[in-house]
């Protein structure tokens, strides 16, 4: 890279190129701190929290009000090995059979020895959330699906309870949701984590700076990173006052309908009205400002799903799915590190997400790739059944359901128990996304298949649903249902389906060293003064995703860099 320009203009992104101290004491800087945290979201506040609770002085700053994707997403922390939930709910766990589990999961993109600390601090890390004033709840739901009824809050957020992940490792409940009552109904937003550690953090002493966009590190002679510059709107002002409202209405706006639905241009042009309000508001108003940090800077700015010519680059299959974040995620803490010299890895890992339960009755059919064979067990994770589609079948894939299946599931989608986006979509797609034909082979001719491929497909699948023979991907014939009721129905569950769209989320980023979370250069050395954390940092959901998996790495990668800095021998700012 560059030493003397932008990095990442071709991504839209204005990060400049580290200023390089011979002399930081001589260097102008407007506020000093032991540590410095870029981007307050799930990891961002973790670290912060945990660094005031060990003496140090800590400043955040955030391009918006904080929280981000952490604090919009659905409320799930994973975590397990007999937490105080999970024993309320009489649910038995242990920590050796989360580790099998996720050991499976996981996949080596972290150290056995990482992800075995993960599930030994999971315990004390919820009594830590609890005791913060978080509020998770004890009922719990058993059955498979992808989230829970609104009255439910402890449940399988995984593939733990499918046959080739059970008889590996014993199932246990390990999605908490977290609890939050209005007095007469209560629900789970990740909101209700984020912004009890938020407050916590605050009434210790955390100094946040809101609106402050960081644009650049600050390195001492020696290499070590000793600040960063923002840019920001004065607080307080009526600039940030308006600044705040028109960002709030740019993301609801935006993130209304899915890109691929018939009216999202109409939605993603009122939210970019008010988007390009509030950065004329930036571009006029900000000011440079400098924050030393003593002990280290930690990038938690989120991923860079919502930064759409960072994916084409990156993971270009991926770039026809669904955007799950907010607008932080735009890979500026990537590109930050990567500045410093930081090595990027996994960036083109994405999680995307094909949820088919509930309606059980999808799950009961078959998926089936473009030449009509099964290739994955339907009753998996959302995000294993998303990166079998995407990544060995070109992101095409098909629902295939009989007349008794397609009935039975628009009878499901009306439960009561079911939240109102799974009954919204199923309905949607039940009706204006399924292809029908009167037999198999008109079926085939409608999408494609290979006609004798299909029939064999239906032929076989009937077999291991009848339990005649086993199935080959490990699915129970109790999790099965014949095909063979006339006429038949194909749903398109395609990354690039109008009506059924597969969310994404980046998982890759900066390498680490996991004992501190240090970012590593392509050397494998550690970058001094230099932490990231969340999905700024390669982490434990780095490679299959399971719900709360992400939330619970960021408070875990967010306290073990405050912890490391905590522990340092230094001179102070």
């Amino acid at each position: 890279m560059s030493t003397d320009a932008p990095h990442g203009a071709e991504w839209g992104l204005q990060i400049e190129a580290p200023l390089r101290l011979a002399d930081p004491d001589r260097h102008s800087w407007d506020e000093s701190a032991d540590l410095v945290v870029v981007g307050l979201g799930g990891a961002g506040v973790a670290a912060a929290l945990e660094g005031v609770e060990r003496g140090l002085k800590v400043i955040a700053l955030d391009r918006y009000d904080g929280g981000g994707s952490s604090a919009a997403n659905g409320g799930i922390y994973y975590a397990g090995g007999g937490t105080a939930i999970q024993r309320e709910a009489g649910e038995q766990d242990s920590v050796e059979e989360m580790y099998k589990y996720l050991h499976i999961e996981v996949g080596g993109v972290v150290a056995d020895q990482t992800l075995r600390n993960f599930c030994e601090e999971s315990v004390a890390t919820v009594d830590w959330m609890l005791g913060h004033g978080v509020k998770l709840n004890a009922k719990v739901w058993k059955e498979k699906t992808s989230y829970p009824p609104l009255d439910y809050f402890l449940y399988h957020p995984d593939s733990s309870l499918a046959a080739p992940y059970a008889r590996r490792a014993k199932p246990a409940a390990r999605g908490h949701r977290v609890f939050v009552s209005n007095g007469k109904k209560a629900w789970g937003l990740g909101f209700g984590i984020y912004e009890p550690l938020r407050d916590a953090a605050l009434k210790r002493g955390l100094s946040f700076h809101k609106y402050a966009e960081v644009r650049q590190l600050a390195l001492d002679a020696s290499g070590r990173v000793v600040g960063v510059k923002a840019l920001q709107i004065p607080a307080g002002s009526p600039e940030a006052q308006r600044f705040g409202r028109y960002i709030a209405q740019a993301a609801k706006w935006i993130a209304a309908l899915p890109p691929s639905f018939p009216l999202a241009w109409f939605t993603y042009a009122i939210g970019s009205w008010y988007l390009r309000r509030a950065q004329a508001i930036e571009a006029a108003h900000r000011q440079p400002r400098w924050f030393r940090a003593a002990r280290g800077v930690v990038l938690s700015a989120g991923g860079f799903i919502m930064n759409p010519a960072m994916v084409r680059h990156y993971a270009e299959p991926y770039s026809s799915g669904l955007p799950n974040g907010t607008l932080g995620d735009n890979g500026s803490g990537l590109v930050l590190g990567a500045s410093a010299g930081g090595k990027l890895d996994l960036m083109n890992r994405i999680s995307a997400w094909r949820f088919i339960n509930p309606p059980k009755a999808w799950a009961q059919g078959m998926m089936l790739n473009q030449r009509g064979e099964r290739f994955v067990n339907e009753t998996l994770y959302g995000a294993s059944l998303g990166d079998a589609i995407v990544e060995k079948q070109n992101g095409k894939a098909w629902i295939v359901l009989d007349a008794r299946l397609r009935k039975q599931a628009f009878e499901q989608a009306k439960d009561p128990k079911i939240v109102p986006f799974q009954r919204d979509v199923a309905m949607l797609n039940l009706m204006f996304n399924c292809r029908k034909a009167p037999t198999l082979d008109a079926l085939a001719g409608k999408i494609g298949f290979d006609r004798d491929t299909l029939r064999r497909t239906v032929d076989s699948y009937n077999t291991y649903a009848r339990g005649e023979q086993p199935d080959p991907l490990e699915k129970r014939p109790d999790e099965m249902a014949q095909i063979g009721e006339g006429p038949y129905y194909a749903i398109d569950a395609s990354i690039d389906s109008r009506l059924l769209p597969m969310a994404t989320m980046t998982v890759g980023g900066l390498k680490v060293d996991e004992g501190g979370g240090m970012v590593l250069d392509a050397g494998g050395k550690a970058i001094p003064g230099l932490y990231a954390a969340g999905r700024n940092a390669v982490g434990i959901c780095s490679n299959i995703y399971v719900s709360g998996l992400s939330y619970a790495d960021c408070i875990y990668s967010g306290r073990r860099a405050a912890r490391h800095a905590a522990a340092l021998v230094t001179t102070g700012a």
